[in-house]
C-alpha cells in the first residue's frame, strides 16, 4: 500500500510576531515607523479616516412615529364560527366581549383562515377580500 505524502509547502508555520529579530525581522511585518506600527497603534473605535463616523451621523433624537403605531391582531374565519351564533355581529366591542382579541391599542383584521358556516355580520373591522367573500358566501354581510 502506497504510503500518502503532503505535498511541500502544504503546512506552514504559525509566524509569531513580535518575539524580537528572529521572528520576521526588526519591524515583525507592521512596515517600518508609523502609527500602526506601535503596539497600541491605530486609530481609535469607529474612526472613518477624518469622515463624520457613523455614531455622529444617525440622529438620537426626533420624531419617532411609535405613539401612532397600529397593531392588529389576526382574527380566523374558523374562530369567529366558534365564538360566535348564527346571526350574531361581530364588532370590536363583540370581540372584546368574547375574549379574542385583549388590550385598549390592538385592532382585529378578519383572515380567511379556516372555513365560516353561520351568518354573521361584520361591522367596522378590517378583513382580508377572501375572508369577506367567504363570510358573504356562507350568507353573512360585510359593512
Amino acid at each position: 500500500m502506497a504510503q500518502i505524502i503532503k505535498p511541500f509547502g502544504a503546512t506552514k508555520k504559525k509566524t509569531i510576531v513580535g518575539r524580537g529579530a528572529s521572528s520576521k525581522g526588526r519591524a515583525c511585518g507592521r512596515g517600518h515607523d508609523g502609527q500602526n506600527s506601535r503596539t497600541g497603534g491605530g486609530p481609535r473605535l469607529g474612526f472613518e479616516g477624518g469622515q463624520m463616523p457613523l455614531y455622529r451621523r444617525v440622529a438620537r433624537r426626533g420624531f419617532s412615529n411609535y405613539p401612532f403605531k397600529v397593531e392588529n391582531q389576526a382574527v380566523s374565519l374558523s374562530t369567529i364560527d366558534a365564538v360566535f351564533e348564527d346571526g350574531a355581529v361581530v364588532s370590536d366591542a363583540t370581540l372584546r366581549e368574547a375574549g379574542v382579541i385583549k388590550g385598549k391599542e390592538t385592532t382585529a383584521k378578519i383572515l380567511a383562515t379556516g372555513e365560516i358556516t353561520k351568518k354573521v355580520t361584520v361591522e367596522g373591522l378590517k378583513l382580508s377580500k377572501a375572508a369577506a367573500d367567504k363570510i358573504v358566501a356562507a350568507g353573512g354581510s360585510v359593512k
